[in-house]
Order: structure tokens, then C-alpha cells, then sequence
């Protein structure tokens, strides 16, 4: 025994925490125990993001694999990479109706009901919100094409593609942008990574959305863009598509790629849509699983966004034109923040029916 019994810098309780993990029984156990405090414990903070967070992630390693299976029967495996696997596990473990972002998987799915064409995807991922789309469309004959450059989340996507007897599926290892044919390559860690040039013939190759829809002679009634800063560029390479088909189009924005300092109005990305006279909101929704089903999807009106607070993402929508925004669906909203937060000021941060 150590001399000195402090784990300054909590390597001895991570090791142990990871033996945990390596045994099913005692995980459940104390993944159950993390649930129980999360109810229990008095916490200035997110009790989720700061204590039973980090003790579930220490016990799980990255190629760690789990399946869950959803309401409708939809089963989904994936890795322990993300905040999307730990808040799966943390979730009930019975009755799930999506997999991650209540309202913007809502709104997806509504959307996809109606599309007039097909879905293209971009930063499919393991298919958290692909997948329950590709679902939706199957009946109406509609395809949904995923772009997806890390090849780990490529290789899930297809594993539950297959797993759920999915044929309205294509799988693309390109990354969306602005230009055909460029080299890139993703830094950083998994669902975090940006995309950066790399020399030619290293990494992957970039094509653009109209070229990928004119190639495929296809028509596209939604889009749906979660790549880590390349939004902008993806939807620079879609004019054509956006000025011919007209899709609905849900994409995230971030603080740590956009200067919204001057307002949401004022961003290129959003320019790009309102000089084609798309109605464009802030989507209010939770960055986790959390069961929402009989909320109405709230939109903030796009120069009564708040934006307050450190660097921060949310997701967007930019309806077509001729759209038409039902009530029983849809709860317009002014001066509230897009990121609902259950540990923040109810104001601003909670939905208008509650938690």
C-alpha cells in the first residue's frame, strides 16, 4: 500500500471505476445507483454533466458496444463515444421513443411524413435520428442518403441498417461541402470532430449536394446537416438543389464556427436561406434522451433568439416557402433560449409545458 493514500489525480478511482464496467451485474448496479442520486442529490449545476456523467463514462470503454431496442421496434446498436451513448444508458429502460433530441427527432419525423422527395443526411452517425426518418419515408417509396466520413460510425450505421431490414438506405463515405473532389480529414474525437484539408489522396474525398443529387438524378424533399462547423459549406454546394426542390432543411449551428454577434439574421448560413424566402427558427430542445412526446415543438422566432452564455450550439430549421406551420404541431416563441436545460433558469430555459 501507497504511502500516500490520495488519488490526486484520480487515476486509482478510474481504473477502478473502469473494473466496474468490465462486469455487466455491477454496472446495472451502480448505473442504477447513478439514476437514484441523480433524483437525491442537492447540486448547483447539472447533477448529470458534472457527477453521475463522469462515473458512468470512466466505467465504459470506447469500444464499448450497446444495442437498444425503441417503442416502435426499432433496434440500434452503437459505441460508448458520446454523450448520446452515456444519456442512453441513463435512460428508462422501457418505452423509448427516440434515441437522442426529443423535439428535433420530432420535428425530423414530422417533416419526413410529409417530404416530397428524399432525405440526405449529413454526419449520419450511428443513425440516431436516420434511422427512425428512413422508417418513416419507407412507405412513401422515399430513400434516405447518409453521409457519414468516420468510418466506426459508418460501419454502425450499416450494422443497424441491416439489423432492422432497412433497403431505403445508401451509405456514403464523403463529406458534404462546398466543392467536389477535395481531400479532408476529421480532427478531433468522434462526434466532435471538424473537417480540415489533407493532402491529396489522403483521408476523404468531398462532393457536393448538387452534384451527388445530379449524379443520382434524384429530388430531395429534407435535409438534415449535423457536421461539426460544415454546414455552411455543405449548403453553399446545394443551391441548386435549395432553388429547384425547395427541401426543408434542419441544421445545427455553433458558436465555435458562426459569429452571431450581430444576430442570427446576420450569418451567412442564414442569409443563404432567407434570400430564398425560407421561414428560418431556433428549434428549443434538450442536448440528451429525455422523453417529450406530448410537447409541442417550439420555435423561436429568428431576432428573438437568446444567446447568452458560454460558446454553445443549437439546432435549426429553414422551412420552404410555402410551408404551412400548424398550431397543434408548433408553439411559436420570443425570447427564450434554443438549449433547454432542466438545472437552469425556468424562464429561458425550460419548455413552456414543463419538464
Amino acid at each position: 500500500m501507497q504511502n500516500d493514500p490520495r488519488d490526486l489525480d484520480g487515476t486509482r478511482v478510474a481504473n477502478a471505476l473502469f473494473l466496474f464496467g468490465r462486469r455487466e451485474d455491477l454496472r446495472q448496479k451502480l448505473i442504477a445507483l447513478c439514476l437514484e442520486a441523480e433524483g437525491a442529490l442537492e447540486h448547483d449545476g447539472s447533477c448529470r454533466e458534472d457527477i453521475t456523467g463522469p462515473i458512468v463514462d470512466a466505467m465504459h470503454h470506447e469500444d464499448d458496444v450497446y444495442t437498444k431496442e425503441l417503442k416502435d421496434g426499432t433496434k440500434v446498436s452503437y459505441l460508448y463515444r458520446t454523450k448520446i451513448a452515456r444519456d442512453l444508458l441513463l435512460a428508462p429502460e422501457q418505452n423509448l421513443t427516440h434515441l437522442w433530441e426529443p423535439q428535433t427527432t420530432k420535428l425530423l419525423l414530422h417533416l419526413a411524413a410529409s417530404a416530397t422527395g428524399d432525405l440526405i443526411v449529413g454526419g449520419a452517425y450511428f443513425g440516431d435520428q436516420a434511422l427512425l426518418a428512413g422508417k418513416r419515408m419507407a412507405p412513401q417509396g422515399q430513400a434516405v442518403h447518409c453521409f457519414e466520413p468516420n468510418d466506426a460510425q459508418a460501419a454502425m450505421l450499416l450494422k443497424n441498417i441491416e439489423l432492422n431490414g432497412f433497403e431505403n438506405f445508401t451509405v456514403n463515405s464523403s463529406g458534404l461541402w462546398s466543392t467536389s473532389g477535395k481531400s479532408m480529414r476529421l480532427d478531433g474525437f468522434d462526434s466532435f470532430a471538424n473537417v480540415v484539408a489533407a493532402p491529396d489522396g489522403e483521408g476523404f474525398d468531398t462532393i457536393t449536394i448538387d452534384d451527388f443529387v445530379s449524379a443520382n438524378k434524384l429530388k430531395v424533399g429534407l435535409i438534415q446537416l449535423d457536421i461539426e462547423g460544415s454546414e455552411l459549406a455543405a449548403l453553399q454546394g446545394a443551391r441548386d438543389t435549395l432553388d429547384r426542390d425547395m427541401p426543408n432543411v434542419i441544421f445545427e449551428l455553433h458558436r465555435s464556427y458562426v459569429d452571431w454577434d450581430n444576430g442570427l439574421r446576420s450569418t451567412d448560413i442564414c442569409k443563404l436561406f432567407l434570400e430564398r424566402e425560407y421561414k428560418v427558427f431556433a428549434i428549443r430542445d434538450i442536448n440528451s434522451h429525455y422523453e417529450m412526446p406530448d410537447h409541442k415543438i417550439e420555435l423561436v422566432e429568428l431576432d428573438h433568439v437568446y444567446l447568452e452564455g458560454p460558446h454553445h450550439g443549437f439546432n435549426m430549421v429553414a422551412f420552404r416557402p410555402n410551408f404551412e406551420l400548424d398550431d397543434t404541431v408548433f408553439r411559436m416563441m420570443r425570447g427564450v433560449s434554443p438549449k433547454l436545460l432542466p438545472h437552469k433558469d425556468p424562464q429561458l430555459h425550460h419548455p413552456t409545458e414543463g419538464f
